[in-house]
Formats: C-alpha cells, structure tokens, sequence
C-alpha cells in the first residue's frame, strides 16, 4: 500500500524537527549500515529485444482492438514501451505508437537532446517550436502514416489538454481509451521484469531485517523511516515509501498527522517499498514493541489467516474481485465490518503492482478481470480498530502457471515479524 503522503506534512508542522531527528537516527546508525552490501549488482536492466516484443505485443492488441495508433505521456507507460524518462509540464512530450512502423516522440525542439538520452528504440522524434501547437504535429504524424481516419487510443494517464487538443487538431478523429492495448501489455510481466520486482522485495526484507532491531523506544515512525530507507539505500534499491505507523495511528491505513513515539505495548506498523530499475516493492508488517497482549495477538493471527486466505484464492481463471470477496466473508464471520466498515479491513484486500506502486487491477469487489499468468499484486488485508491499534501485512505474488507464488515469504507470528 504505497503512501508517502504524511511526509512533508509532518515536517511542516514540526518545523524541520522530525527531519532532523531522522538524520540523527541515520547518523547514529551509520557504523551498522557499512555491512550491509548492493544486492542488486548483477540486476539486469530491460533489454532492446524485449522493448522490441512489447511494441509488438501492443500493435497486436491495437489490430484487435481496432485502434489505429494511441498517445501516451511521460509516466511509466511511456518509459515502458520507449525507455524516455521525463517529467510532465505545460509543454507536450508525448509517444505515438502506430498500430505499423516505428513510434514517433513528439517534443519541444529544445529539449530533443535531452529527450534523446533515454530513448532505448527505433523512433521518430518530431518536434514543435514554442509558438506552435504541439497536438497538430501529433496530428500531423497521424495523418502522414494514414491513421487520421482510424481510431486513436488515448492512455488513461494522459492530461485532458491532450485528448482535448488531438480532437481540435484532428476534426472528426474517434478518440477511445487506450485500455486495451496498454494494461493488456502492462498487466502481464515477463520474466524479466519479474526478476527486478523480486530483486526489489530482496532489499526491501534485508532492509526490514536491518531495521526491526534497531527500534527502541521514543524513536518517531520518522525516525524509523529514515533508518528503513538509509539501509534500503545501502542495499542497492532507491527507496520510494518508508511509512511507520505507532500504536493508535496503525488504525489508519495511511496515517497520521500526529507524532507518536514508540513505547511498551505498542503496535508498530510499517509499510516500506523501493525501486530496483524501475520496477517496485511493496512489504507491510506489524509487530508490538515488547509484550503484545491477548488482543493484539488475535488480531494479528486473524490477519495472517486473511492473507493465506486471499493467497490460496487467487488461481488462473479467477475473477481479482473474488479474492477480496472471500476475505471480507471471512472476516465478517469473525464479527469485523460488514463490508468496509470499521473495525475490520477499511481498503481493497490488493492492488497491481509493477513499474508502478499501485498498478490496474485491483484485488477488490466487483473487479471482473480474471487473474492470468504474469500479473502481479500486494496481498495486504489488513484488520483496523479504531482508537486502539492495526495490523496490516502485505506480501507481493505474481501469478505463476500452476497458482501464486510469493516474491516475500508472509512472517510466522507477531513475535517473529520479520
């Protein structure tokens, strides 16, 4: 569950304090994190043939669908397909992926140069000045590889200006949702891109292993942060969330506003994830700072029977929403909810993940997309009460010919968190 939101908040309010703490904990820590080594030393980037495959992949899907050729901006979708790292503004950087031919990058002529650094194919760049309009040079494109008559597939990501501009520059154009081309390539990973998501959940549990240790008592959950994405750092992955959540506020999923400090008999949750060449991790655990009570324990183990649960569910063939589906029965028989209510488990048992933290589809009610060889998801069904404590464990699978199988092995028992 990928959430660095309460960050700069808490900064803000604290003046720079809880920052600075955090780096004290690190400084603290630094003799400790020089035995730690790069695990991803031997990782492999993605390669030229398999870019090769997925443009492929995505003109087969557009010759299926009927789509003539389809806009994507800057984002994972567009590093995807043709490697360009680069960021939104006001100024359009788009890909065009013709459903023939090679892709054509449409940039503001001064930043082609830069552009050019991180295309990894063969491709078309044309660019626009400032005083022109950049979706008639999309357009334009369009119209030179006759495809101005045909359907053009918009990627969801993609800025309304966008779809708004392409429709004024080409009058008549059906512009359709790019959906089908575009999860149906991202949604199912290759071996390759498996191997990254499962170096990524290597550091990020050598790092957890690293951190649990080292939390004592009065450290803020930045303070814990900070140690989580020092030891990620050192381990080789680029840290993206380091999220600890102390006693009361572990009851909300995504935190709180207010500092609490670790002591005795207190719920620690953590949810942490990183990047290992563009591809993500995302772990949760809980364990209680020194003696858990009865009621912590229960709580604990039911979670962990939610999370086995939603793992033996989830088979080839089975609609993503039936995994949600057969948790929440379950914990409704517990006496938790009904439904999404409170105390019980206030958020989707899982989401897709990949490049993207939070990648379609979710494990959730009502989602009908049955689950196939390749997807990945985060198994998190966590249980939430109110005012006293949450327990949250989340282990990422990806779908394998014969079933699920683990990137993170879920831990045993809350006094053997990690």
């Amino acid at each position: 569950m990928t959430h660095p939101s309460f960050r700069p908040t808490r900064r803000a309010l604290l003046g720079g304090g809880v920052a600075l703490l955090a780096a004290s904990a690190v400084r603290a820590a630094g003799p400790d994190l020089e035995a730690l080594t790069d695990l991803t030393t031997n990782a492999a980037p993605i390669g030229a043939a398999e870019r090769a495959a997925r443009l492929e992949r995505a003109q087969t899907l557009m010759r299926a669908n009927g789509i003539g050729a389809i806009l994507i901006e800057p984002g994972s979708s567009l590093i995807y397909f043709t490697g360009v790292r680069w960021g939104r503004s006001e100024r359009l950087t788009a890909a065009i992926l013709p459903v023939e031919g090679e892709p054509c990058i449409v940039t503001p002529f001064f930043e082609e140069p830069s552009v050019q650094q991180t295309l990894a194919v063969p491709a078309e760049v044309r660019v626009w000045q400032e005083d022109e309009d950049p979706l008639k040079v999309v357009a334009g494109f369009l119209r030179d590889r006759k495809l101005a008559g045909r359907s053009v597939g918009i990627e969801e990501s993609a800025r309304y200006f966008a779809f708004d501009g392409l429709a004024r520059a080409l009058p008549g154009a059906r512009l359709v949702s790019a959906n089908p081309v575009v999860r149906g390539c991202r949604m199912v990973k290759t071996a390759a891109e498996i191997a990254l998501m499962q170096l990524a959940t290597d550091v990020t549990i050598a790092a957890y292993r690293w951190t649990y240790p080292r939390v004592e008592k009065g450290m803020t959950g930045a303070q814990i942060g900070a140690l989580m994405n020092a030891a990620t750092r050192k381990l080789g992955g680029d840290p993206e969330f380091a999220l600890a959540l102390i006693g009361p506020a572990s009851a909300l999923p995504h935190g709180s506003r207010e500092v609490v400090r670790v002591d005795g008999g207190q719920v620690v949750l953590m949810d942490c994830g990183c990047t290992v060449l563009g591809y993500q991790s995302d772990v949760s655990r809980t364990w209680v700072h020194g003696t858990a009570t009865a009621e912590q324990r229960k709580v604990w183990d039911q979670v962990r029977a939610g999370q086995a649960l939603a793992f033996s569910t989830a088979r080839n063939g089975v609609a993503a929403g039936a995994v949600d589906d057969a948790v929440r029965a379950f914990y409704e028989r517990l006496g938790y909810g009904p439904g999404y209510r409170l105390p019980g488990l206030s958020h989707r048992t899982g989401h897709g993940i990949g490049m993207d933290g939070h990648e379609p589809v979710n494990l959730v009610h009502g989602e009908q997309t049955r689950l196939a060889q390749g997807m990945c998801f985060s198994d998190e069904p966590g249980l939430y009460l109110p005012g006293k404590f949450g327990v949250r464990l989340e282990d990422c699978f990806h779908m394998a010919a014969d079933g699920p199988a683990w990137f993170s092995t879920p831990p045993a028992s809350i006094d053997r968190p990690v």
